[in-house]
C-alpha cells in the first residue's frame, strides 16, 4: 500500500505536465509542415536555431534546442543531405565547423516561419493578451530556474 504522503499526482505533477504540453504542441506543429516540407521535428528545431543564430556548430545547435548529439548530428545530415545546410570550416581552428541555412534552406526556411507562427497565434487563443504576458514570464522564470537547479543536481 502507497503512502498517501508519497503518491504522485500524475496529472498534477509539473514535469509530467510541461513535457505532455510540449510533446502535444509539437506534434500538432509537425503535422503542419512535415507533409509539405517532409522534415522531422528535430530537422525544424536545428533550422529554426540556424535561421536565428547562423553561424552556430552543431554543439551549438544542440545546446540552443536542447537535444543530444546524436539526434542533432543525424537532423544535420539528412538537411545536408537535401542542401538546406551547409558547413563551413573554421579558419582559426579546422577542427571546428559552422553551420548555416543554404539558400535552398532560408527559403524553406522562411516558409515555414509564418506556419509556425500562425500556429503559435492559435495556440494563443486559449488565453488572454494579458495571461499571456503572464505565461511568458513564468516561462522565463522556470527555464532559468530549471538550468540553474541541473547545474546543482
Amino acid at each position: 500500500m502507497q503512502n498517501a504522503l508519497q503518491a504522485l499526482d500524475l496529472e498534477k505533477f509539473l514535469p509530467y505536465r510541461l513535457s505532455v504540453l510540449a510533446q502535444l504542441v509539437s506534434e500538432s506543429l509537425h503535422d503542419l509542415y512535415a507533409g509539405p516540407f517532409g522534415l522531422t521535428v528535430t530537422q525544424w528545431r536545428v533550422m529554426a536555431a540556424l535561421g536565428r543564430f547562423a553561424p552556430l556548430t552543431a554543439s551549438e545547435v544542440g545546446q540552443r534546442i536542447v537535444m543530444d548529439k546524436v539526434a542533432v548530428s543525424r537532423a544535420v545530415s539528412g538537411l545536408m543531405k537535401r542542401g538546406l545546410v551547409e558547413r563551413a570550416a573554421d579558419p582559426s581552428d579546422r577542427r571546428r565547423a559552422s553551420l548555416r541555412l543554404s539558400g535552398k534552406g532560408l527559403t524553406m526556411h522562411d516558409r515555414i516561419v509564418p506556419i509556425a507562427l500562425k500556429y503559435q497565434a492559435d495556440l494563443y487563443e486559449a488565453l488572454a493578451p494579458a495571461e499571456r504576458e503572464t505565461l511568458n514570464g513564468l516561462c522565463d522564470r522556470l527555464f532559468a530556474h530549471a538550468k540553474l537547479l541541473r547545474k546543482t543536481a
